[in-house]
């Protein structure tokens, strides 16, 4: 079985690895320096865990092959997997042209009978109506016929790659029932499962009644998160306004099994939460939840400066420094990063603005646009946008300088006891 992954980033490149413990798979980037790294057996990006160990297998054994060469990637195989990310515009829409610019390669070297599935996150609609349209147009090829088309969404989390691609169902919708059956065959051919749900039939990959709902299943359990920490921020905001602890509401609310709210936090980021809300919003005009909870999660950078300008009016001329560059936990992540935001607004505040991440190098950390020192006494104010675990025990208290912590995880709690000669302001109070 010959396989090719179009995208050797932090999605496809995990992929086509695990792919390549049993099968022949051809790796396709447009950029020369990954596909140089993936041939060599380096990680183009670190951070995934057993990446490096699996990947220097599979190169040795040649069952993974890394090129710029498309025709020959897409020619050579029967099996073709898009992980080519979709991204938005300044207007929230999206932008298409890295990802039509790979669909109009497959239409010109397709071969008769092969299996396209893209798994990138797609707008409802897109894989039948657009994708699928211009594949049959460059190929003269007729969908469930001539070859087949399906969607199956990627539902993993960076970190962790391996772990999840077996962990939950594998979604697959076809473009006809046709090409359903053939994705279903080939997943289950490649995947192997360990304790996942199973559907009515006992499977471990679910075949969707069309390719639609496989696109409307993957958004909405992503946009669904979006509105839950929305949800969470405002009742997160009340409840400082009336003198309530939200981490106990939380808690006594989630103990019946029908709550499921979410943390609330100083921002949301990466690279799915806060962009594929906008693939529903854009196709949907009517749209009043979803885009309700993108303002609510766009707004809590800016209210977090009100909460300290509060405390501390007159910010003008400090030093304050973001620490947690890195949009969630303990991963090397910068995607629509919330510490951009609040960068931005700190400067507009004449902030002299320092960043620190035990993930990101001094130099990593000025190219993104902040400050740097190693000496936190340079430091007036600290604001807490990521719960890495280095902060959990940091010891704020040998910071001479410092007037305040502003906790935007509620990670440390533990510094509102009143011994600190640092005021502790927590994002729900």
């Amino acid at each position: 079985m010959k396989i090719t992954v179009i995208g050797l980033g932090k999605i496809g490149l995990p992929l086509a690895t695990y792919l390549a413990q049993k099968n022949q798979v051809i790796g396709l980037d447009i950029n020369d320096q990954t596909v140089n790294y993936v041939n060599s057996g380096r990680e183009p990006f670190p951070g995934e865990k057993n990446l490096k160990e699996l990947l220097q297998k599979v190169i040795i054994t040649k069952n993974l092959v890394a090129t710029t060469d498309s025709q020959k990637a897409i020619k050579s195989s029967d099996f073709i997997l898009i992980c080519v990310p979709l991204v938005v515009n300044t207007e929230n829409k999206p932008d298409f042209k890295g990802i039509d610019s790979v669909v109009n390669d497959i239409g010109k070297y397709l071969q008769k009978g092969a299996l396209v599935s893209f798994e990138t996150t797609l707008p409802v609609g897109t894989t039948r109506n657009r994708f699928t349209k211009i594949i049959e147009k460059i190929s003269k090829l007729k969908v469930g016929k001539d070859f087949y088309v399906v969607f199956s969404p990627e539902r993993v989390l960076t970190g962790r790659i391996f772990e999840d691609l077996t962990k939950y169902p594998k979604l697959v919708g076809g473009v006809t029932e046709q090409c359903t059956i053939k994705g279903v065959t080939f997943y289950e051919s490649v995947l192997d499962f360990e304790g996942v749900n199973k559907n009515k039939k006992g499977q471990n990959v679910w075949a969707l009644e069309n390719c639609e709902t496989a696109e409307f299943a993957k958004i909405a359990e992503t946009t669904y998160r979006d509105v839950n920490i929305g949800l969470s921020n405002e009742f997160a905001l009340y409840a400082a306004k009336k003198g309530i602890n939200y981490a106990e509401v939380i808690k006594s609310a989630n103990s019946q099994p029908y709550s499921n709210l979410h943390a609330p936090g100083i921002s949301v980021g990466g690279h799915c939460i806060p962009v594929y809300p906008h693939f529903y919003i854009s196709d949907n005009s009517e749209s009043q939840i979803v885009q309700a909870a993108r303002s609510r999660n766009l707004s809590m950078p800016r209210i977090a400066i009100e909460k300290i300008k509060k405390t501390f009016p007159n910010i003008e001329n400090l030093s304050i420094g973001i620490f947690g560059l890195s949009y969630r936990p303990n991963v090397k992540e910068y995607a629509y990063s919330g510490a951009q935001a609040l960068r931005d607004l700190l400067l507009e505040s004449s902030v002299k603005v320092f960043g620190f991440d035990p993930f990101y190098s001094e130099n990593e950390i000025i190219n993104l646009g902040f400050n740097f020192t190693t000496n936190y006494n340079d430091l007036d104010g600290i604001i807490i946008h990521t719960e890495h675990a280095d902060y959990k025990f940091f010891d704020f208290q040998r910071l001479n300088n410092l007037k305040f912590i502003f906790d935007g995880r509620n990670q440390l709690t533990h510094l509102n006891d009143g011994k600190h000669k640092f005021s502790y302001i927590s994002f729900t109070n």
